[in-house]
């Protein structure tokens, strides 16, 4: 296996137009990042075309797990975090496959655990402005004020809670119960901030710009902010009432 002390995780559904671009654009980075796909039964290939570039082109750097279908968004990074934490990466990053994140702002998220000692680094929307583009009007004003509601309830000080593109060093997500986190859409974003917060780990946000998808279908979805905003409350009561594992010695 190539060295590398970070694995990006992406999951996937329906993303042949993007998985093999996203894949070479970020394992081109001149920093050597590590790559492992979670694909929820594509019918459309995409593992398929994982599988060949591992075969031909990035053994040793991409990896895949295939599941038999659509399991949510939150249990697939789950699956993610056990993998890389059980490989002994020391950095874990979610990012999505459709370039909605951009791959060169990587090491961006990697310089503020690595170099600036944070423990959570997350690419943020909302620190510096409303930096999204090619998202409708009516979207960007739930995913910004879904954020605000979150800090207003539960009182986390992160602007961009529901931000997908994140990496963790590996004692959070060794501290964090993985099989206690309960939300499967969205809410999982903010569960894992909530969470990391009141065990007491540093975060940092990092400014980015979301560009909304060129190619695929979106996974979005009105079932999926529902869960966010009815789900913070249950965070805020647990904020009150749960006992967090305590923060590891360093």
């Amino acid at each position: 296996m190539n060295e590398s002390d970070s694995i990006v995780i992406i999951p996937t559904y329906n993303e042949k137009e993007n998985v093999e671009k996203i894949i070479r654009a970020v394992l081109g980075l001149a920093k050597p990042f590590h790559i492992l796909i979670i694909d929820d039964g594509s019918p459309d290939g995409t593992g398929n075309i994982v599988k060949g570039l591992m075969a031909n082109e990035f053994a040793g750097r991409l990896f895949i797990i295939e599941r038999s279908g659509k399991l949510g968004l939150g249990t697939a990074y789950i699956t993610g975090f056990k993998w890389a934490l059980e490989h002994k990466y020391d950095y874990i990053f979610e990012m999505d496959a459709d370039f909605s994140h951009n791959p060169d702002d990587l090491p961006r998220l990697y310089a503020a655990t690595h170099d600036e000692g944070n423990d959570v680094a997350i690419g943020s929307r909302y620190l510096t402005g409303v930096n999204v583009v090619n998202w409708p009007m009516g979207r960007v004003l739930m995913s910004y004020f879904a954020s605000r509601y979150v800090n207003f309830v539960t009182g986390i000080p992160v602007r961009d809670t529901t931000a997908g593109f994140v990496c963790y060093k590996r004692r959070v997500l060794e501290t964090i119960n993985l099989d206690d986190v309960r939300f499967k859409g969205y809410a999982f974003q903010i569960e894992m901030k909530f969470t990391a917060y009141k065990i007491g780990f540093k975060i940092k946000e990092v400014p980015v710009v979301f560009v909304n998808r060129r190619e695929g279908t979106s996974k979005m979805s009105g079932g999926i902010f529902s869960e966010a905003l009815f789900g913070v409350m249950r965070l805020r009561w647990d904020g009150w009432f749960k006992k967090y594992p305590a923060m590891p010695k360093d």
